[in-house]
């Protein structure tokens, strides 16, 4: 690392430039010091994730304050919580120069600045999740990153009044689910008497400490599986999901699809695999043909679902409860080409759901709606636009020559490897009705007729693209890296998945 404090760096950057921005700044001053923020958070975590590939046991360790863990905090960072943390980084240093004229038409002027302010508080809970190494600090960031959420989501309701209904859901939700947490994380320090998760897994891996409290750990893993399902919008606790995202502002849905789900699972897989251990969570308990069963549902469902919706955005969150379900799926194969596939995919949904949703506030930008009715000839009209929503499209199928077919051939792999078929028959056909909901909005972008008239909601139309440098750019960007990782160009990112995977799930434990 360039510098010791790195670690710390990454969650004390956007806390002070977001409690600066909600007190001291305004207008697009508001903006642009998000905007700076997330840039900088981007160079320190691709320096943090060098310095892990270079560091010894693929581990870089900092200690809060000076205490040495277990006493005290601290901020762990292995080949799996480095792969997590490009990926918000990233999302978060695109998505934010690209949502500032979304978020203009959507929040009050005089809000602009609290807005901004949540929206760098929302990035430290979701940093901070990621890189922390103690249980208890995992619920706290857990709890900053939902309350910021929430608030983003019904900042919405100058535009859309469906946005609090959508955000109180959110709210009850989440809360139901943070108490499983907490409960569950309560039993864990009562068993092991340390909240440091790499302690917590070594003292669980104790045979007396099995023996004495295993109805303990039971519960405390039934409860904490339970509040991480909540959060990462697993079937059947998805509920909060489709009008968090419908309502939200389109800036807004683009960061939380792109980060906060992912989040989600990446602590279900440091629980499962990383505090529990695969031993337990797989061969000891069902977790695996329930997460199969969940996931196999949210798949089929999702994408059914989102085949039915004409509003994009609603259409977008439909699939993104099937593509969750993808993710599910591999942490439930158990072995590492199924946990590669999961982490794979969890950047290449990142990426492509980020970009569509930007590409749907561009539309909203300009035709004041974004349904599936009126894209009729926009290949022609907004041609930037509707590429970034068709390469979207592509990669949520699963084209060859996007990442979305390299992380289904790994989930596929590592179905047919342990004889799963109905598994693999499951991503095909997954991948079917996604095709299905994709032409919904493929074939009028580019096959309707020249001559179709504006939207309803068009304002002054003329038949011209939204602003490149401040709606378009961003998705593109988005896209080029998708893109990018299905055509091969992604070896560093998909080799750090795969270290990752084999250090969760070591080759003499895995195929």
């Amino acid at each position: 690392m360039s510098h010791p404090d790195v670690p710390a760096l990454v969650v004390v950057v956007p806390l002070l430039t977001g409690l600066l921005t909600a007190l001291a700044l305004r207008g697009r001053w508001a903006w642009a010091a998000a905007t700076l923020s997330s840039w900088l958070v981007l160079a320190l975590v691709l320096d943090l994730a060098l310095a892990v590939q270079h560091a010894p046991g693929g581990v870089v360790s900092y200690a809060l304050g000076g205490w040495a863990p277990p006493v005290g905090i601290e901020y762990r960072v292995d080949r799996l919580n480095a792969f997590v943390l490009v990926v918000v980084a990233v999302m978060g240093a695109v998505v934010t120069p690209g949502a500032r004229l979304g978020v203009e038409a959507a929040v009050p002027a005089d809000r602009l600045h609290l807005f901004w302010g949540v929206w760098q508080l929302c990035q430290v809970g979701l940093l901070g999740i990621t890189i922390t190494g103690d249980a208890f600090n995992v619920y706290v960031l857990l709890e900053i990153g939902s309350l910021t959420t929430y608030t983003l989501v019904a900042m919405g309701k100058h535009r859309d009044r469906r946005a609090l209904t959508a955000a109180f859901q959110y709210l009850v939700m989440g809360t139901v689910g943070a108490s499983f947490l907490l409960v569950g994380i309560g039993y864990l320090l009562q068993v092991t008497g340390t909240l440091n998760m790499a302690d917590m897994a070594a003292r669980l891996l104790e045979p007396e400490t099995a023996r004495a409290s295993g109805r303990t750990i039971r519960a405390a893993f039934s409860l904490i599986a339970a509040g991480v399902c909540l959060k990462m919008a697993l079937f059947p606790a998805h509920t909060w999901l489709p009008g968090a995202y419908a309502h939200a502002p389109a800036p807004v849905s683009a960061l939380l699809a792109s980060t906060a789900t992912k989040v989600g699972v990446y602590v279900a897989i440091r629980f499962l695999y990383g505090i529990f251990g695969r031993e337990l969570s797989f061969e000891r308990l069902p977790t695996g043909p329930l997460l199969l069963v969940c996931a196999a549902v949210a798949i089929l469902a999702g994408s059914l679902l989102a085949c039915r919706q004409r509003d994009l955005k609603r259409l977008l969150a439909w699939s993104s409860v099937a593509q969750i379900g993808y993710m599910a799926l591999g942490v439930g194969l158990a072995s590492k080409a199924g946990l590669a596939g999961a982490l794979l995919h969890l950047l290449q949904h990142a990426l492509v759901k980020g970009a569509l949703f930007l590409a749907v506030g561009a539309l909203v930008w300009r035709l004041g709606a974004a349904r599936t009715d009126d894209l009729g000839g926009l290949g022609r009209r907004m041609p930037w636009t509707a590429g970034v929503l068709t390469l979207g499209m592509l990669g949520l199928v699963g084209v060859p020559g996007t990442a979305g077919f390299v992380s289904k051939w790994y989930l596929v792999t590592a179905a047919l490897e342990q004889g799963l078929w109905p598994v693999a028959v499951v991503v095909l056909v997954g991948s079917l009705l996604a095709a299905a909901y994709a032409l919904k909005v493929i074939e009028p972008l580019w096959a309707a007729p020249e001559d179709l008239p504006p939207p309803a909601g068009a304002a002054a139309w003329g038949g011209r693209e939204s602003p490149f440098s401040s709606l378009v750019l961003p998705g593109l960007v988005l896209s080029a890296l998708s893109l990018g990782l299905g055509l091969g160009l992604g070896g560093p990112a998909q080799g750090l998945a795969l270290a990752a995977a084999e250090d969760l799930v070591p080759a003499r434990g895995g195929p």
